[in-house]
């Protein structure tokens, strides 16, 4: 790997995700955040000959990093239509799916993405920055009581209200275009103890909105379903409460909402087995070199049969 895409992207968890795939040398693999092309390049060292991988990112940059190897393909798209890319190749079941969520060090630290409140720029925040509307469309165009409603529910804000009233008023006045407006908009309710903790939520809420991050979520969960094979592995790095629950939900109960349905006996039913009973989090040694890795929680789970009447860890 070049030194360009260790500083890209360095992955997290990567020994424990990778072998929580339990790689086979002929399987097919599916890397659904590429990136830097650290986990890929890792299912590619544990690969056969005939082993395959797909790699998915909706980032351009991310195609500055792809590995000249034959066994890997590339998939210009985000997750959320993995089915249809995957049928497009013409693939049907694979041995294991690995997404590794959130955003890579290489967003954070460049100066002209706005994912950063480090640097002055323009508000875009778009993965994909060939569609869909930027962070400075949304904040000087969505209704105030939806902007309050993002504020509290994706950034977790207990003051969203009031944020999102004063960026009603000062938006009338001038549009918010780049960080620095939204710094200036924000300092009010910024204290310096926790500032960078606030500002943070605040980003995060409009980086998950632009990039409907959610939704794309419970999209491509839904269809792992169907993709993995009996056997098959589904390994997901999350790095904050409302992705992780939503992962932890689906893992337990194959769907999003956590319902939980049982047959006659009691026993759960649920599409997948939990391979680690307890959530995998970084050794100190990860996070002293890797401070994103912080917040990572690892969750495996292995795809079962319906008929197989078998429980989940609780």
């Amino acid at each position: 790997m070049s030194r360009d895409s260790e500083l890209y992207h360095v992955p997290v968890l990567f020994d424990e995700s990778l072998e929580g795939l339990n790689i086979q040398p002929a399987g097919v693999y599916v890397d659904l955040t590429f990136g830097g092309g650290g986990h890929s390049r890792g299912i590619l060292a544990r690969l056969g000959s005939e082993g395959r991988l797909y790699g998915f990112d909706q980032d351009a940059d991310a195609e500055a990093n792809l590995p000249t190897d034959g066994r890997f393909v590339f998939v210009r798209g985000n997750f959320r239509y993995l089915s249809n890319f995957m049928r497009y190749h013409g693939e049907t079941q694979v041995d294991g799916i690995l997404a590794d969520l959130g955003v890579s060090s290489h967003h954070f630290d460049d100066e002209t993405r706005g994912f950063s409140f480090r640097f002055d720029s323009a508000l875009d925040m778009r993965m994909n920055r060939r569609a869909g509307q930027t962070a400075a469309n949304l904040l000087n165009t969505c209704p105030e009581e939806t902007l309050a409603e993002l504020f509290h529910t994706q950034g977790e804000l207990k003051n969203a209200r009031k944020i999102a009233a004063r960026i009603a008023v000062l938006r009338a006045e001038k549009p918010l275009q780049t960080v620095q407006d939204l710094l200036d908009v924000l300092q009010p309710f910024a204290g310096r103890e926790k500032e960078k903790k606030f500002l943070a939520k605040v980003f995060q809420a409009l980086r998950m909105e632009v990039n409907d991050e959610m939704q794309a979520l419970c999209e491509m969960l839904k269809q792992t379903v169907c993709l993995l094979k009996p056997g098959g592995r589904l390994a997901v790095i999350t790095y904050h409460s409302l992705e992780d629950r939503l992962v932890k939900h689906f893992f337990r109960t194959g769907n999003v909402e956590g319902r939980s349905e049982q047959d006659f006996f009691g026993n759960r039913l649920t599409p997948f087995a939990l391979v680690n009973s307890k959530v995998i989090t970084p050794a100190e040694e990860e996070i002293a070199r890797n401070p994103r890795a912080r917040s990572a929680k690892l969750r495996i789970a292995e795809r079962i049969l319906h008929d197989e009447r078998r429980k989940s860890i609780a």
